[in-house]
C-alpha cells in the first residue's frame, strides 16, 4: 500500500508560513538596522544584550560593529542549535548575518541629533526588529538563548532575571567607559526596546501554553515529544458542532507548554499533521516542574 500523500492544503499552508516568517525576519533586520545606524551609533548610545556588548567594544576599540555582531553571537547560535534545533539556529545565523550586512552596506540616514529622541526611537526600532524576527522564529541577539539555557539548568533564575543581571553589568561598564550620561540614555534605549518588544509579542512571556484539538492527536503528541522534546498532557474530551452540538466525537485534547522561541516550530508541526487542527495559545508568566525544562536528547 502506498503512503498517503500530504494534502495540498497542508503544503500551501506550510509554504505561506515559511514566506511569512522570512518576511518577518527581513523586516526585523531592517528595523533593527534603522535603530542602530539611523539613531544610536552617531550618538554612541548602546543597547542591552550581545548587541550592547558589541557596540561597547566597537566604541572602545574602533572595531567594525558588523564583525563584532557576527563573532560574539556565534557561540549563542551554536547553543541555539544544541538546545532548540537546527532550523532555529540556521534562521538565527542568517538573521544575525543579515543585520551585520545591513549595518555595513545600507545607507541609513542619521535621523536626529536630539539625544532624547535618539534614545527613545532607537530603542523602539531595535525592539521592533527583535520582535519581528522572533515572530519569524529567529533571534537577532544571542542573549535570550543564553538566558533560556541558564534557566533550564537552574530553578532559581528566570529568563528575565538572567537578562536583567547581564544588562546591569553592561550598563555599569558603559558608565565607566562612555560616561554616566551616555549610560543613562542607553538605559532609556533599552527600556524603549523592551516595551516595544513586549507589545509586538502581544504580552507573550517566556512560556506559552498551547491546547490542540485534533483528530490526529496521537500523531501530534508524538511530534511534540519526539521532535520538540517537550512533555504533553492528554485530556479526554468530546467535540461537537452545529446549533445543538450535534456530531459528538470522542477525542484526546493535547496540552503542552513551550518557550516562545519553540512556538513557530510547534505550529509548523501541527499544520503539517492536521491543517484543520483547532489551536489555542495563552501566556504563562512562569512554570516549573514536570517537563517544562526541555528533555535532553542523547
Amino acid at each position: 500500500m502506498s503512503a498517503t500523500p500530504t494534502p495540498p492544503a497542508a503544503d500551501s499552508g506550510n509554504l505561506f508560513e515559511k514566506i511569512k516568517n522570512l518576511g518577518l525576519i527581513v523586516l526585523g533586520i531592517l528595523c533593527a538596522g534603522m535603530g542602530l545606524k539611523g539613531f544610536l551609533l552617531s550618538s554612541h548610545f548602546i543597547d542591552g544584550g550581545v548587541t550592547g556588548i558589541s557596540m561597547l567594544i566597537s566604541a572602545t576599540l574602533d572595531v567594525p560593529l558588523s564583525w563584532l555582531l557576527l563573532i560574539i553571537n556565534l557561540p549563542f547560535v551554536v547553543l541555539g542549535y544544541r538546545q532548540i534545533g537546527l532550523g532555529f539556529a540556521l534562521k538565527s545565523a542568517a538573521a544575525i548575518a543579515g543585520l551585520a550586512l545591513c549595518i555595513a552596506v545600507v545607507p541609513y540616514p542619521d535621523m536626529t541629533k536630539d539625544l532624547l529622541l535618539t534614545a527613545v526611537f532607537g530603542g523602539v526600532f531595535i525592539g521592533a526588529g527583535i520582535g519581528f524576527a522572533m515572530r519569524g522564529g529567529a533571534v537577532l541577539d544571542g542573549t535570550e538563548v543564553a538566558a533560556l539555557l541558564i534557566n533550564r539548568h537552574s530553578s532559581l533564575l528566570k529568563v528575565s532575571d538572567v537578562i536583567l543581571v547581564l544588562n546591569i553589568f553592561i550598563f555599569g561598564v558603559a558608565a565607566f567607559v562612555l560616561g554616566a550620561q551616555t549610560a543613562m540614555y542607553s538605559i532609556l534605549t533599552y527600556v524603549a526596546a523592551s516595551k516595544t518588544l513586549d507589545f509586538l509579542l502581544n504580552g507573550i512571556e517566556q512560556y506559552t501554553g498551547v491546547t490542540i484539538i485534533s483528530g490526529q492527536s496521537e500523531a501530534i503528541r508524538q511530534a511534540i515529544t519526539n521532535t520538540l522534546g517537550r512533555g504533553v498532557t492528554l485530556y479526554q474530551g468530546k467535540r461537537g458542532y452545529g446549533k445543538r452540538g450535534d456530531q459528538d466525537l470522542d477525542m484526546d485534547i493535547v496540552f503542552t507548554v513551550v518557550t516562545r522561541l519553540e512556538l513557530p516550530q510547534l505550529r509548523t508541526e501541527i499544520r503539517r499533521i492536521d491543517p484543520q487542527a483547532f489551536v489555542i495559545q495563552h501566556s504563562i508568566d512562569d512554570a516549573e516542574g514536570g517537563m517544562v525544562k526541555k528533555r535532553p536528547f542523547h
